[in-house]
């Protein structure tokens, strides 16, 4: 038992733990958005029904000597594979639709490696059924979800922090290396076991009944529900609350930790009660989706209303599945329905909902799909009161309780594009345009907003569309800069992110502003339903494309300013803020040129970071911070300046704005190599 415990355990330890950190390697080729993870998810379950279809293929057909044979030899062709790290090639060229790219360049890096592992779980267990006549493999299976759960959960604050992303290929090659010498042990040993357990008498037992065709469909919905609500809830959460990389591994930590409790045990899932809380959770997490962020309670508690709410369903759903699991003949097929679920989950969050819907519905879709779910597992049962009398109470109670948490969810999905002028999306995000009139058609405006960030606002009134506002100022850290020029001076100035195009407003003739803009529908939205980049005095050039990429192949531009204003909602993409884009913003400054940096966020304090890189490149640096107007025009911000202009830092409004951050020589230079957003959460 022991080899095939530590095999199963090492091998899931490493199948989520390249999860996290192949994402965190391709995250900057891609706009660093949630989607690129959901990608990520997507090739993982996949690749896992792939796995699995391989276990229960090879499991029908090949005798145990050449199951084992077949493996070993895989196992060992894939090590010349080793170490595992991306190609550059792989950068993208264009920002268009870039699942596709995502998707080959994790099966060109990890294809094989990921199949092998993806196929311990059942495979094992089969070797342990074969050589152990009679024992139960499923406790494996809870053993394999609790090294993913902690992998998982060890990667943002012992892995990421200590070594770096080259330093981590490596050592995860190291560990796979080791694993796939224990598997290949494991699995002949298993053989021999199989051969001296055939030659010993056993009891004949009646053949086990096939599970029956339903019972196929209902594992793989059992499956599905919960896998599509792991990527639609992920995607939900980072785009509305707190877009930070560990809210990606939350929903998955749980989802794993529900697998282990019902498969481990019977008496972790208490059917009774989980089923009384799945209403509630399912209602509860519509009603969260619905609140504004006026009406919201702290971040932190919101997180944690989700998390158990999640979680309740997780555990209906794998408890059910638990509950079902056939007699272990039929085990791989079992675990290939499961994979089928999380695959078809996977298809419809990552895949068919950015290029097919409208806006972000798969969240209230899957609620509504797990709603009709609940109501099947407790319409099954014949000696509960649900069927025995459809027209009494009890069951009268859970239809309208059902119809009500649909009838809710619809009207959510409905007032998702209401009120709008446009609401579009895309692999990048969700894009809503919408127009506000005041009773005064002075103050009427629109803004753009990406989740539940502003993006951007602009006066609609003729004689307002030049105004600057929101982050962006006159009093802003990017407002002092762009002040501080000469009459008559002409400039040429970079802006990372584009956004409505508010900062074209400062441009005046002669003058040449060129936006890096990631998401063509951004370009589309600023050019058609705002006016700042039509108003423009000076000339306006938006390049397509992830900034750095689009620099790097440019010639050098002898920018005035580089503005970076990269949101991903309410974050900055890691990659625009090391010290390789830091040589490259100055390589395309003047000498006097000056790098503004749009730090404001709510969880994450960049100051640090920047302060090590301006320090590393011997700048001198200046944080000035601002708070709201009275009148709304302007946001509260916090710009980062960092520059060798001394003359320009010492002018009276820069020393009465702005501060010398304090050194951050605790924080490690952060490089494309390695970061660490861990310390700097608030």
């Amino acid at each position: 038992m022991l080899f095939y415990a530590l095999t199963i355990f090492l091998s899931a330890f490493l199948l989520f733990q390249v999860q996290p950190m192949i994402a965190r390697m391709i995250l900057p080729w891609f706009g660093g958005t949630a989607a690129v993870w959901a990608t990520c998810l997507l090739f993982f379950q996949t690749t896992l029904l792939l796995g699995y279809s391989y276990s229960h293929g090879i499991v029908k057909r090949l005798k145990p000597k050449q199951q084992w044979m077949l493996h070993a030899a895989l196992l060992l062709a894939c090590l010349a594979l080793l170490p595992i790290m991306p190609s550059a090639s792989w950068k993208p060229l264009t920002p268009d639709a870039p699942t596709l790219r995502i998707l080959g360049l994790l099966a060109a890096t990890i294809g094989l490696p990921y199949f092998l592992l993806s196929t311990t779980g059942p495979l094992i267990q089969v070797w342990y059924v074969q050589s152990n006549p009679g024992a139960t493999p499923y406790r494996l299976f809870a053993l394999s979800n609790l090294g993913s759960m902690l992998a998982l959960l060890s990667y943002p604050p012992l892995v990421e922090p200590n070594l770096t992303l080259r330093q981590q290929a490596v050592t995860w090659s190291a560990a796979f290396a080791l694993f796939a010498g224990l598997c290949i042990f494991t699995g002949w040993r298993s053989w021999r076991g199989a051969v001296a357990a055939q030659e010993q008498p056993i009891e004949e037992e009646a053949s086990p009944a096939a599970p029956a065709r339903g019972q196929y469909f209902l594992w793989i919905a059992l499956a599905a529900c919960p896998s599509m609500l792991l990527l639609a809830l992920t995607t939900h959460m980072s785009m509305d609350l707190a877009p930070i990389p560990f809210l990606w591994i939350l929903p998955l930590a749980l989802y794993l930790l529900s697998f282990i409790l019902c498969f481990d045990a019977a008496g972790w899932y208490r059917r009774t009660w989980f089923l009384g809380a799945f209403p509630v959770a399912i209602g509860g997490l519509g009603f969260l989706m619905n609140l504004g962020p006026a009406d919201r309670p702290d971040t932190r508690i919101m997180i944690g209303l989700y998390a158990v709410a999640f979680f309740v369903v997780c555990m209906v759903c794998h408890g059910e599945l638990a509950r079902l699991k056939p007699h272990p003949k039929f085990l791989t097929a079992f675990y290939l329905m499961i994979s089928v679920g999380g695959a078809v989950g996977g298809v419809f969050v990552a895949l068919v909902a950015p290029y097919m819907l409208s806006a972000y519905y798969e969240f209230p879709i899957t609620l509504g799909l797990c709603t009709l779910l609940g109501l099947l597992i407790i319409y099954r049962e014949p000696e509960w009161p649900f069927r025995r009398e459809l027209l009494g109470w009890p069951s009268i109670a859970a239809l309208t309780a059902g119809a009500l948490i649909l009838g809710m969810l619809g009207r959510e999905m409905r007032e998702e594009t209401t009120g709008n002028l446009l609401v579009k999306r895309n692999f990048y995000g969700e894009l809503r345009v919408r127009q506000y009139e005041n009773v005064y058609e002075w103050d009427a405006y629109r803004s753009l907003v990406h989740g539940s960030i502003n993006h951007g606002e602009q006066y609609t009134h003729p004689a307002r569309r030049r105004e600057v506002a929101t982050y962006y100022c006159e009093n802003s850290g990017l407002g002092l800069v762009m002040g501080a020029r000469k009459i008559g001076d002409i400039q040429r100035v970079g802006v990372v992110g584009l956004g409505t195009g508010n900062i074209a407003a400062y441009s005046r003739m002669g003058d040449l502003y060129r936006f890096y803009e990631i998401n063509p529908q951004v370009k589309d939205i600023a050019n058609t339903l705002f006016w700042y980049l039509q108003n423009a005095e000076g000339a306006i050039d938006v390049v397509l494309g992830d900034a750095r990429l689009s620099m790097e192949r440019e010639p050098v531009q002898n920018y005035d300013t580089i503005a970076v204003d990269a949101f991903s909602s309410d974050s900055i993409p890691v990659h625009l803020l090391t010290r390789e884009a830091m040589l490259l913003y100055f390589h395309h400054l003047r000498p006097d040129g000056v790098l503004a940096v749009h730090i404001s966020n709510r969880f994450i304090d960049l100051k640090p970071v920047l302060e090590r890189q301006a320090a590393a490149l011997g700048k001198r640096v200046l944080v000035v911070e601002t708070d709201d107007d009275a009148n709304g025009r302007c946001y509260g911000t916090t710009w980062v300046l960092i520059s060798s202009n001394l003359a320009m830092f010492d002018q009276t409004e820069f020393q009465k704005a702005g501060q010398i951050p304090p050194p951050a020589t605790w924080l490690p230079l952060w490089t494309d190599d390695y970061s660490n957003i861990f310390r700097l959460l608030r």
